[in-house]
């Protein structure tokens, strides 16, 4: 009988809602998954992918990481990784670094036998390069009793899905028993083509639409395979307080049923529904920390009327004053729908990249002039005057949005939550090449939101704060 621990989406560096005690808790729910595997003293702790949040972690996450992994080891406990798409780069892994320093291994075509189980990796690979994978691998070896494949993308029959499950195990050399998925932030189960399909889920909230406890899989090779979930009792508690507002109603009900819940160290989410008043999220917000919340947010799902003060351009609607400003760039119709899509909290963030790719090569295909300038509008205001430093580099208000592969995750993310990494390719392919909107007009669209990661093909991506996107490059 074999045990292993199955994790992922640990996202290590994520300060959420640019909170510093956010950053430690995602350090800190991957050192608990660690403590688990050594007190269950388990075979293996194998992790589907996206171990960091960013591909350029920062020092003290990457100190922390190796302090991790190192008391695996020390407890003899293999840790066995792939490459996802968040932390993927386009020369070496930081997993080749820790399996350099013997504290994990870099699963891939060869098996690693554990036991009796053969574990084979498949780093993420972008949609528009999947139809070249041959799925081709090295034979189970006789030790082995079992085969399990770990991965990393949106597979079938599971939400958000893009990858076709029975694609991989009807053309694969090896059959699989169980694949050990990543990227989807939601556990869940299936089974096709008799195997196992399994996500372990993500080890801490990566926003506010993860509700259910965090997590990971125990999973035991035996005579069968037997998933069994774990949860991790000790992550960061979320508060959520919603409230359905009744006509009248505003922010002092709002502050009723804030009051109703205990928010001391915790992250509190109030979420707006119905027909009430107007509410100002300020107020509420420096209410909840007053009581000790570690973090509050505010989303006001409702479509209220528009009033003057509305679309008044002010430093609490920075989207009026990006909308306003980008109606007199002159912009091709390409590049508004791009910037749309980046600004639309109906878009959860890590499916934007994903969106945006669509509608290029949609666009491409259909309608080249999509892409032609459209003649720039009169100015309302005076004229912006060009700097030398308007450069692409990600600030509060921006976009990541990498379209030169296709990418996305299923956490559903509200605005305050979203910050979407440039997405890598896989570390055994070359970059596609992508015909894709002019830098002149990606230049616009983040000069006006804020700023975005350069377009000259460099691995360049700033220490952008969380809750906000910036526009990524188009290769």
């Amino acid at each position: 009988m074999t045990r292993v621990i199955h994790t992922g989406d640990t996202h290590i560096g994520y300060q959420q809602y640019n909170s510093p005690a956010r950053r430690r808790d995602f350090l800190a729910a991957f050192r608990q998954v660690a403590d688990d595997a050594i007190e269950a003293d388990v075979d293996a702790v194998v992790h589907a992918g996206d171990l960091f949040h960013d591909r350029r972690p920062g020092l003290v996450d990457l100190q922390g990481t190796v302090g991790i992994l190192r008391s695996l080891a020390d407890a003899e406990i293999p840790f066995l990784a792939i490459v996802g798409n968040h932390e993927g780069k386009r020369d070496a892994q930081w997993l080749d670094l820790f399996a350099d320093l013997g504290l994990a291994t870099r699963l891939g075509e060869r098996p690693v036998v554990i036991d009796d189980v053969a574990f084979y990796g498949l780093d993420f690979v972008p949609r528009s390069r999947r139809d070249d994978l041959a799925y081709e691998f090295e034979a189970i070896p006789e030790t082995a009793d079992h085969a399990a494949l770990v991965s990393h993308g949106l597979f079938e029959p599971f939400a958000h899905a893009d990858w076709e499950t029975e694609t991989v195990l009807a053309e694969s050399s090896v059959s699989f028993d169980a694949m050990l998925l990543g990227d989807n932030h939601t556990p869940d189960t299936a089974e096709v083509r008799d195997s196992w399909v399994t996500y372990c889920g993500s080890t801490e909230r990566a926003s506010a639409s993860e509700r259910d406890p965090r997590g990971y899989n125990l999973v035991t090779f035996d005579d069968e395979v037997a998933i069994t979930r774990r949860g991790l009792p000790d992550t960061r508690e979320f508060v959520f307080v919603d409230c359905d507002l009744e006509p009248g109603e505003g922010g002092a009900r709002v502050q009723e049923r804030l009051a109703q819940y205990d928010v001391d160290d915790a992250v509190v989410v109030v979420t707006l529904e119905g027909e009430g008043e107007p509410v100002t999220p300020a107020a509420i917000e420096e209410r909840a920390r007053e009581r000790g919340a570690v973090v509050a947010r505010v989303n006001d799902r409702r479509e209220l009327p528009d009033t003057e003060a509305d679309v008044s351009v002010s430093f609490a609607d920075p989207d009026a004053a990006v909308t306003e400003r980008l109606r007199e760039l002159g912009l091709s119709t390409a590049a508004r729908e791009i910037d749309e899509t980046v600004r639309d909290d109906g878009v959860v963030d890590t499916n934007v990249r994903e969106t945006v790719e669509r509608r290029v090569r949609e666009l491409m295909e259909s309608d080249e002039a999509a892409f032609e300038p459209v003649e720039e509008a009169p100015s309302s205001g005076p004229e912006r005057p060009e700097r030398e430093d308007d450069s692409l580099e990600s600030t509060e208000a921006g976009a990541n949005v990498a379209a030169e592969t296709g990418e996305q995750q299923s956490s559903d993310v509200a605005p305050d939550d979203v910050d979407v990494a440039t997405e890598p390719a896989s570390s055994d392919s070359e970059q596609p090449d992508a015909a894709a909107p002019s830098d002149s007009d990606a230049q616009a669209v983040a000069d006006q939101s804020g700023g975005g990661a350069a377009v000259d093909g460099s691995d360049e991506k700033s220490d952008a704060t969380d809750g906000h996107r910036t526009l990524g490059e188009f290769e």
